[in-house]
Formats: structure tokens, sequence, C-alpha cells
């Protein structure tokens, strides 16, 4: 299958080009710059929300196989996949559904239009630099679907040459190379990946007489990055494009999948106070299944534009405009079609400020919508430096999830007179940092959700009628020094229908990560991740908690080339993240890294 994508330019928005200048640096450093909070940069450690950065070493040092299992291992993140590698895989940020998590590539909202919820299975960690996971709603910023949170991705950028491979296990086999070439001001980086595997069967009996079938069900992708940046006078225009096209087999055909963004900006100072960001851009996810007769197709056409004022050292005031267009497209020989589109409009404004000891940021905005109507939405947070290690922080905010194109047109499933899904979250917490080599974070959080989407049959199908509840507690710490470090997070949450008090499908209760390693004097490392998750409903079943127990190694051979070895789930423990669907056992991945230095 060769890519198909029209020739169209998406967007990304003022974090993009504020990031492509931030350096790398280890998670766990305090200075770490994040631009997704505040859709301007901060430190994290300035930041009132609850903030996780990744950066490339930290994904090359987890030696995760792919995206959805590093997430997995992040505080506040369920996570399930119905079967091996490119087999679908969804998240549960805080508790809530897994389409009220906002998905940013490089700026740019690629939560689909048709379904709502991004899949993050296709999107290879080759293609990554940088991961921001901003934990509780950010909808006054960042508008619909960011109730639970936001994860935000940035992709590489090839300023060296790289290449990448790696075997093992269920016919694992991947390779991706990059190189980038730059003469003054200017900047072009290409890279590309395949990744291939045989698999095994994404599914088992208990699945059902319909979909259980015990063959292999493989999986191959297909992905090219370009990235390119120069100066025009006082501005930096930058453009950077991802594109995916991955087949992905299951037990009745196989299911294509192309997915792209593309994005424009032009950003840099307009005054001596005054910096702005212009971003044009589209993106695109495309699903064909053949052997249901089925094609989808999910479009979104944006302009983003964000000035942020600086008059002085303790006030930022950042002000935004936002216009996108959604297109759907739906056929299907079983179930019908549709074809619609949507717009939206919409304003908003940020102050963020610090007096004394004390800090406070507040923001609103307002989306009108040619579907569902407007939207206003608001956040307020505190801070204050209790001691030069204690920080204390509140916060309060609301979001809101648009019905999708599915929720309003499915044939035999819609209601076009749905109206969005809302919630308002709280939250307190305190952050512990008493030297450079070691932080603690302590964060309690509540939400409650309203006028939730559910199925309940003809004639109307789906309504908004149910209340969610959720409560809960993280922690996280972690500590480096010399040649050792640790770093876990722990998860207690009480996610439940508020009106039946039964717990909300495929969420533990409880989790628990925790990731060690030491390097030795000639530079080897050695390492091992321990993950437990609590029991958890799914439909007509309990899945049972399970532990598994990861180890790694990684040595350099050279100053360029560096060999790392993983062996997945030692314990060979039988375990399910969606009921009758299987997950790898006892596997091993091999990787040859080169990097010119």
């Amino acid at each position: 299958m060769k890519l198909a994508v029209k020739p169209t330019v998406l967007a990304t928005v003022v974090s993009l080009s504020l990031a492509s200048s931030v350096q790398a640096q280890d998670a766990t450093t305090l200075d770490t710059v994040q631009v997704t909070a505040n859709r301007s940069a901060e430190k994290v450690s300035e930041t009132l929300a609850s903030v996780t950065v990744l950066t490339r070493a930290d994904i090359e040092r987890s030696q995760a196989p792919d995206l959805i299992d590093l997430l997995g291992r992040q505080a506040g993140i369920d996570y399930s996949r119905t079967g091996g590698p490119g087999q679908a895989s969804t998240v549960f940020m805080r508790g809530s559904n897994s389409n009220h998590t906002l998905v940013l590539i490089d700026g740019q909202r690629v939560n689909p239009a048709t379904q709502g919820g991004y899949d993050f299975a296709h999107l290879p960690l080759a293609q990554v630099e940088r991961i921001e996971i901003v934990r509780g709603p950010r909808a006054a910023l960042w508008g619909s679907d960011a109730i639970g949170g936001i994860i935000h991705i940035f992709t590489r950028d090839p300023a060296q040459l790289f290449v990448e491979a790696r075997a093992g296990s269920y016919g694992r086999s991947a390779v991706t190379a990059g190189f980038g070439h730059g003469a003054g001001h200017s900047r072009i980086g290409l890279s590309a990946g395949y990744d291939r595997s045989t698999g095994f069967s994404a599914t088992n009996p208990a699945a059902g007489p319909w979909s259980y079938d015990p063959d292999k069900d493989g999986y191959r992708n297909r992905n090219l990055s370009l990235r390119a940046r120069t100066v025009i006078g006082s501005q930096q225009l930058s453009f950077s494009g991802l594109l995916t096209d991955a087949d992905v087999e299951f037990d009745m055909g196989e299911t294509a999948v192309r997915n792209s963004q593309l994005g424009l900006v032009l950003a840099g100072r307009l005054g001596e106070t005054w910096t702005h960001s212009l971003s044009l851009g589209r993106s695109q996810e495309v699903l064909e299944t053949p052997a249901f007769g089925s094609a989808s197709d999910s479009q979104r056409t944006s302009v983003d534009w964000v000035n942020t004022l600086a008059p002085n050292a303790s006030n930022t005031l950042d002000l935004g405009f936002n216009w996108s267009r959604e297109n759907g497209e739906l056929d299907s020989i079983f179930s019908g079609q549709y074809d619609v589109q949507r717009r939206n409009t919409a304003l908003f404004a940020s102050w963020r400020g610090e007096f004394a000891a004390h800090t406070f940021e507040l923001s609103a905005r307002h989306d009108d919508d040619s579907r569902f109507g407007s939207a206003s939405t608001g956040n307020a947070a505190w801070g204050w430096q209790a001691s030069e290690a204690i920080r204390l922080r509140a916060s309060w905010g609301q979001g809101f999830h648009a019905p999708t194109f599915n929720d309003l047109h499915y044939p035999g499933f819609s209601n076009p007179n749905l109206l969005p899904e809302h919630s308002h979250s709280s939250e307190m917490g305190l952050d512990w940092t008493p030297d450079a080599r070691q932080r603690l974070s302590l964060s309690a959080f509540r939400s409650r959700i309203s006028d939730l989407i559910v199925y309940v049959g003809p004639p109307n199908n789906l309504e908004n009628i149910s209340r969610v509840a959720i409560e809960g507690v993280e922690l996280e710490y972690s500590y480096r020094h010399e040649g050792f470090s640790v770093s876990g997070n722990a998860t207690w949450q009480d996610p439940r229908n508020a009106s039946t008090g039964a717990q909300l499908l495929r969420r533990a209760r409880h989790k628990f990560s925790l990731t060690a390693d030491y390097m030795f004097d000639n530079s080897l490392l050695l390492g091992f991740d321990i993950s437990n998750y609590g029991s958890r409903p799914d439909f007509g079943a309990s899945l049972p908690g399970h532990t598994r127990l990861d180890l790694r190694a990684s040595l350099p051979l050279t100053a360029a080339w560096t060999l790392e070895g993983r062996i997945e789930n030692l314990g060979d423990r039988d375990y399910e993240l969606v009921s009758g669907y299987n997950t790898p056992g006892r596997s091993g991945l091999l990787s040859l890294r080169y990097r010119a230095p």
C-alpha cells in the first residue's frame, strides 16, 4: 500500500516553535521546560499542573517496545490493547474515558473527529523526540477533549545522522534512519522507518466463537518524518510532517491505517515584550477494512494564532485565536454511510503572575461550534513556595468533550441532538525537592463529568444521561546520584458511575510502576522495570490484577554505536488488558543504535 496523503498543510501551535529550541534533558531535571500546560514555555518546577516530561534520553533508556507501553508506566494513566503490536491501543487518564484525553503531535490536535479517541498503536517511538503529559483539565486553553489531560508528542528532529535497528520475539524487526543538513540559520531533517511483526493470536477463546481464531495476527508499519526551519528577519518559519502507513491483521481480515500530520508555523518577536506564533495545518486519519466493506476518513484543517505578552518578569499574558474545520466520512456496505463537517471558532486568554512566594494562573476560553453551539471554560491555579524545598499548589478547571461524528451520525446508533459532555475538576498538590538529586510530588484530584454520552438502545440509541465521579491520588518520586537512578509512581483512584456506583471499565483502582538503573564505570547500564495493576472490570468479565517484570541492559560499543537488550515479562505471566485478547509472554528484543558523534 502506498501513502495517500493530500498535499495540504496543517497546524502546530506555539509549542512547536518554542520546543524546537529546548535542549533534551533528563526528565528528573527541575529546569526542564514544557510548553503544553499553558501554551508557552515554562519550567516544570514552576508549573502549577501535574506534568511529566520524557525526553529522547528517557525514551532510549526505557527501551520501551512501543509508545503505549511507555505511556502505561506513567502516573495517572491506564491503557488497553486488543492484542499485540499494532492492535487498537487507547489510554484512560485519571479515570476518564479514552476520548477524554487530548492528543497533540507537534502542537496539532490529532484526535479523529469520527471516533474521538486517538489510537497510539501506529506512532513509532523511533520517531518521537519528546513527550509532555499534563494531567487534569486544560480545556480553557486547548478546547474539547482535554478532560482527563493532554499527551503532547514532539517528533524527532534528526540534527545528527542516526540509525536504529531492532529484532526480537514474535518475528519483530524494525529499522529507522534519519539525517539532517543545515547551512546558516536553515536546516532540514528527514527520517524514515519500517516496523514489522509476525505477531501472535490477538484473541483467545474468551473472545467468543465469532472472534476467536488461533492464527498469528501480524503488523507492518511504514513511516516518514520531515522537519525544516529557516529564519526570515526576526521570525522563524518551521515545517513538520509525519506520515504513517500501517497494515493490521486480525482474525477476519486486515485493516489499513493511514495517518498524516503536516504543519507550518511562523513564530518570533513582534516587540520588546511581545512574541507570537501563527500556525496553519491539517491532519487526516483513513481506515479501510475490506472484510467488513468499511472505510472512514477523518480530516481536520486549523489555524492558530497565539500571542504572548510579558510586560515584566512577574506577569505573562497569552491571547489566542483558533479556527478549525472537521470533515468526517463513513462508507459501510453493512451499516450505511455519512459525509458531514463542522467548524469551530475559539478565543482564549491566560494570565500567569507571581507575588512574593505565591504564583497564580487564570485562563478562559470560549468555543463556538457550528453543530452543538457554544461552550465556555475556565481554569484557576495557585501555588505557594512554602520553603526552598516545599511548594504547595491547588487548581480548579472545567472541561468538555464534543460529540464525535460517530456519536451523531453512525448509522443505527446516531442521535443528532446530543450535547457535549462537561466536567469540573479540582486538585491539590505538594512538591518536595530537598536537593538537585531527588524530587517527590503528591497530587490529590476530584472530577465530576456530566451529560456523559452512553448507549441506551432504540429508539434514540445514544443519550446524555450518565454522570461520572472520580477521586484519586498520585505519587511520583525520582532519585539520581552518580551511576544509580530510581523512579517510581503510584496511582490510587475510584472512577465510578455516579448513578449506579459501578467501577468504570478497564480502569484499575490502583497501579504502581518502579524503574531502577545502575551504570558501571565502563558505561554498561543494567536496569529493571516493575509494573503492577489492580483488577479491572470489562464487558461481561473481570480482568485480574497482574505484576510484570522487565529486564534491560545497554552497552556503548564505541562513541557512536550502542547495543541494547531487553527481556519483557520475565515471569511469563498470563494477563489481559481487554477481555478475550492476548498479551505478550516472555519475550526478548535486541537493538543496535548508531548516532554520529
